[in-house]
Order: C-alpha cells, then structure tokens, then sequence
C-alpha cells in the first residue's frame, strides 16, 4: 500500500518514514510538509493511505483532507498530531485514524490495518449519515484517539470519575459525565438509574436477578444494567411501545 507522509516538521516526517519502511506491505509514496502539497501529491499519486498532520503553515490538515475526499479513489486520511482537540472534526472529515504524537508503532500499525479493512461500501454508509447529530463517542486509549460508533453502544455507566461504554466491541472507558452525554444524546438514550445510561434500542428485555434487582438484557452483549425502582414503570412502558 502507498502512503503520503504530511508534517511540516522534517524530523516526524523522518520518524514516519522509518516506521513505515519497517511495516510490510506498506512503502512511503511521497513526502509534503503543508496541505496544498499534500493535496496536489495525493492527486498526481493517488496513495491508498495520507498520514496527516493538522496544525501546519497555510492549508491545514483539516482543509486538506476535505479536499483529498474530492479526489477518486479518495485515500484514506490517519491524523497525526500532537493536539486531542481536533479528535470529533477529524472523524466528521471521515479518518479512519487520530494518533496522538509522538506516534507510536504499534498506534500507526493498528490505524494502518483499519484503514485497510475501510472499504468503499463503509464509507459510502458514513458518507451518508444525517448531518448534524451525534455520531461517535472519542475516547483516550493507548491507541491515540479513538471513536466509538454510536450505533454499536449498548448503555453507559458512571463509577466515581469515569464512564464505561458498553458496546458491541467491548468496554472503553471516557471522562464525559453521565449527565452531560444524557443531555447530549437525546430520547436515543434513557437513564434507568443514578449510574447508567441505556440506548433504547438495544434493550431486548427487563428481569429480577437472583436479589431482586430489576436489570435489563441487552442486545450483543452479557452485561446487564440495574434499573433502579423509581424507573421500573418508565422502563415497562417503553418496554411495551417497543
């Protein structure tokens, strides 16, 4: 696969170039260190992947990979960046990565076989996705930045400072509050207790366990949230309009 190493930096440019050569199946198509250089060598190169700053002098990252989704076949955009802020606008630009710097080769590996297994048919999907609401969950990993697809959460649950987001992938840990995402997510999500945020559609039923306690089965996965009591005739008549 090609790839299109963009820093306005020499040297993390350097540092990509080594990574890259080091990896199989991967070689280093060409070198920009701004976004309109990065634009015209993606046309003239058409790589398969760019690795793409975002703060850099002139055209900025962000501008630049809107232009390279123009471009057909458009490359698949990984951000590289020493900034987390840019994490969401990245993801609305369609990357399939954001890796924190300095990157790391394992980070750059895992971003690289994603942006493999990308085809055209999942792009398309997100491509035609409503504008406007929310569509992913960032959260901080080992990996960088990563999003999370709305659509694969089962429910969240609030323990002292963090949130654990239940979905069809596992368990990744945010530092969103509760409140703040019930607020942000809308009638998609339902609170069933002081602790735990639910996504409607993923609620396949609601049972005792062995103690008493009201919980609800979710689609995909084991874990099962507490309804606390003061939401058990909510969670029965969303039950019976479902």
């Amino acid at each position: 696969m090609k790839v299109l190493i963009v820093d306005d930096e020499q040297l993390a440019r350097m540092r990509l170039c080594r990574m890259i050569d080091d990896l199989d199946d991967y070689q280093v198509a060409g070198e920009a260190e701004n976004g309109q250089q990065a634009v015209d060598m993606a046309k003239q190169l058409l790589p398969d992947v760019v690795l793409l700053d975002v703060r850099m002098p002139g055209m900025d990252g962000m501008e630049a990979a809107a232009l390279m989704a123009e471009i057909e076949p458009a490359p698949a955009v990984i951000f590289c960046t020493a900034y987390d802020e840019y994490a969401l606008e990245a993801f609305d630009r369609h990357a399939v990565g954001y890796l924190l710097k300095p990157v790391k080769r394992a980070g750059l590996q895992d971003a690289l076989q994603r942006a493999v297994t990308l085809n055209r048919a999942q792009i398309s999907m997100m491509e035609s996705e409503e504008a406007g609401g929310t569509k992913h969950i960032s959260a901080k990993t080992h990996r960088g930045i990563e999003l999370i697809a709305l659509s694969s959460v089962r429910f969240f649950q609030a323990d002292q400072k963090y949130v654990t987001v239940h979905h069809a992938d596992g368990e990744t840990l945010i530092d969103e509050p509760l409140k703040e995402l019930e607020e942000r997510l809308g009638q998609a999500f339902v609170r069933v207790h002081r602790n735990a945020l639910v996504h409607v559609s993923s609620i396949e039923g609601l049972e005792r366990d062995s103690e008493g306690q009201y919980r609800l089965a979710m689609k995909g996965i084991e874990a099962k949230p507490q309804v606390s009591r003061r939401h058990v005739s909510e969670i029965k008549a969303l039950l019976t309009g479902l």
